[in-house]
Formats: structure tokens, sequence, C-alpha cells
């Protein structure tokens, strides 16, 4: 085959699909920000209003945190040099995981580059075939990714259903390992997962219960230790959490919490962390920094719920639908697709930057765009978003006048 041959196929196969997805709305091309990831931000030229982050705590451009990160970029360098299991594991890394097991109330924690591949590490170690792994049906796409790197039996029980997953535990009876899944806050929708009951459930069958709290860690829980320790499960070796600390945190990375045992077992076989380089010192020190921020000053977590609370309050007496979202996660619901785009860009031109989502990112009938709410945002911030809110959807037809 020549090469012009081949670059040819490349290019019919590069422009069909980017073809496909335009044409069936999926085409995605990211909004760019022109200043820090703050509560306010600048987007083609003009300062917004920013309900797009994850940035809960506002700590993504604190001073603290920057400072922090950096004095350990000119103590330790830019980067780490080499994977954690070689020469890339610097005493910085192993001061923060212990500093995360003490916060988390955990034997032990261990950092990987992402929670995205945290969940392809912990589950393809984990698992093995023979294994039962039940997983709510709204679990996040990196949990269904480490599924299908494993040969255990998966099972998928309705959303928050203790019903179904009893159901399925009693229909799939196994002598291996059984993994109850679930996300411990959900993204799109902001509710809460029922964690208390569901490890009642899992006991019953001798299963474990796995926890993603990449959206409750720094956001529930005393402190935002997160979900698992909102349900009072901290102590419980049945429960493995694992999360992000890219959001609450501000920073980038995954970690696994847990028995000393689970962290033994991922450094000798997680792939992400055998075969990817060690955090920068600049990141493990901005994170540490945030750490110690939640832990010093209450305010962070107070402002975030008050924030949420007025938001949410105001949202329902305009008469927009939220969802029954319980967290600073908040959709707002407008149906098809087409007019939750639609919104998002009349938003934006009243300087409010909120991002639509449609299927299948979520159901067909419930395209929503995503608000998050954050500690930095201050009362004017939210009143002009609210207001923009109540012209935009009196224009769309979704509350009334």
């Amino acid at each position: 085959m020549t090469t012009a041959l081949q670059a040819t196929r490349l290019q019919d196969r590069l422009s069909s699909e980017l073809t496909r997805l335009k044409d069936a709305g999926l085409f995605i091309s990211p909004r760019v920000l022109e200043a820090p990831q703050r509560a306010r931000t600048r987007i083609l030229g003009r300062e917004v209003v920013n309900l797009a982050s994850n940035n809960y705590l506002g700590f993504a451009d604190h001073p603290f945190v920057k400072e922090r990160a950096a004095a350990y970029l000119h103590a330790w360098g830019a980067g780490a040099g080499a994977v954690r299991t070689i020469a890339g594991t610097l005493q910085i890394h192993e001061d923060f995981e212990a500093q995360l097991a003490a916060f988390k109330h955990t034997g032990s924690a261990l950092v990987l580059q992402s929670g995205f591949t945290t969940n392809q590490g912990v589950l393809g170690s984990l698992l093995q075939d023979g294994d039962l792994v039940l997983s709510d049906e709204l679990n996040h796409a990196s949990i269904i990714d480490g599924l299908r790197l494993s040969k255990a039996t998966k099972k998928v029980f309705k959303h928050k259903d203790l019903n179904d997953l009893r159901r399925l535990l009693q229909e799939h009876p196994t002598s291996g390992l059984k993994l109850v899944i679930t996300d411990g806050v959900f993204s799109m929708d902001g509710d809460i997962a029922p964690l208390g009951e569901m490890v009642k459930v899992a006991r019953e069958f001798g299963a474990v219960t796995y926890v993603d709290d990449a959206h409750g860690s720094g956001v529930l829980g005393e402190q935002g230790r997160g979900t698992v320790h909102h349900f009072g499960l901290q102590h419980a070796e049945d429960v493995i959490q694992v999360g992000t600390l890219s959001k609450a945190w501000g920073v980038v990375g995954g970690y696994a919490a847990g028995h000393q045992d689970l962290r033994e077992l991922l450094i000798n076989k997680a792939r992400p962390f055998l075969f990817s380089t060690g955090h920068p010192p600049a990141v493990v020190g901005a994170l540490s920094a945030a750490i110690e921020l939640v832990q010093q000053d209450s305010s962070f977590i107070e402002r975030l719920w008050d924030n949420t609370r007025y938001f949410k309050r105001e949202l329902q007496t305009l008469g927009f639908d939220i969802f029954g979202s319980e967290t600073p996660i908040t959709p707002v619901i407008f149906g098809e697709a087409p007019a939750a785009f639609e919104a998002s860009r009349l938003l934006l031109e009243r300087g409010i930057f909120a991002v639509g989502l449609g299927f299948p990112t979520v159901p067909k009938g419930l395209a929503r765009i995503r608000n998050i709410v954050t500690a930095e945002h201050t009362r004017d911030d939210l009143d002009t978003a609210l207001s923009a809110y109540a012209e935009v959807g009196r224009q769309l037809g979704v509350i009334g006048g």
C-alpha cells in the first residue's frame, strides 16, 4: 500500500467521523478561558460569571495554593523524571499520600495520574475471573471503561435502587469477590448515593462497596472528607473509596484510599501507576496546600453550601426544574438538546458561562444546563446569573412570565 493511499484512507476516516459527530449534534468545540479558573473569568474577550467549573472551593487560583506549588517547584524541580516504581517517587509524593490518608481517615492512600485512570487501575488490579460486579446504571464513564478491562461478571442495577441491587446479588451467587460500585455524588443530576443502606445490602451478601467520590470529596462530610465520611463509613474495611484531585482540590490527579494492602497491590499491579510518570512537584505542593486549607478554614465549605442553597431556592422560585439535586451540581432542565444549547448561547450573551448537555450525555427529554456553584461566587454573581436565567427561561417558554 502506498503512503499516499494510506494518507487518503486516514483522511477519509477522520472526515467521515467528524461529519457523523456534526450530523448527530455531538461535535464539541470547547470554550477557551482567557483568564484563570475563577468564579468570574473571561471568554471571547468579556468577563463572565462561571457556572461551568468543578472548582468547588475556589482553590484553582487560590494564592496559598499557588505559593505552595511555586515553593515545591523551586525545591524539587519541574518533574518527577520517572514512573513511581523506578525512580519517580519523591519524598513529597509519599508525604502527601500520608496526609491524604489522615484526612480521609483511612489506613493508606495512593495517588495516581487522574481520577479516570484511578478507576482503570484499581478495578483492573482488584477484579479477577469469577468475581461479580454490580454497578449503578448512572456511574461515571471511567468506571464503565475500568470494568471493560476486567474478566469479572458485570451486572447493572437501576439507579440507587436497593431492591434491584438485592435481586441481582441473589440471582448471581459466586464464590469470588463481590463488588458493589457507585458514584458518591452523581455528576449529571447532583444526587447522592444512599450509601449507608447500600453498604447494608452489600454486607448481607458478603460484598464489598466501592465508591467513586469525585464530586463528593471536598463537598460532603466533615471538612469535605467526602461521601464515605458523610455516612460515617470512613473506618469500614469493606468500603473502598477512590476519587479525583482535580475538582474541589483544584489541581489534578486521582486517589485510592483504604487498607494498606490495597495500596501495596496497586503499586505492584495498577497499570496506570506502573507506566506513567509521577506527578510534578508543583502539583504535589498545590494539593498539599489545598488539603491544609480546607482543614484550617471552615468558611470554604460553609460558603459553598450557603451559595448552593440560595441558588437552588431562587431557581425553583423562578419555576425551573432542578431535578431533585442535593449538591452544588444543579441541573436546570430544558427538555430537548436544541433548547438547552440555545439557552447556553443566550446565557453567554448575558455574561453567564453555563454549558448545555444533551443526549447521549444525559437521557433524551432531559437535556439541561449543568450549573456548579462554588465557594468563591458572591451573592452578586449568583443574582446576575439568576436574572439572566429568568430572561432566558421566559424567552424559551421554559418558565412562565
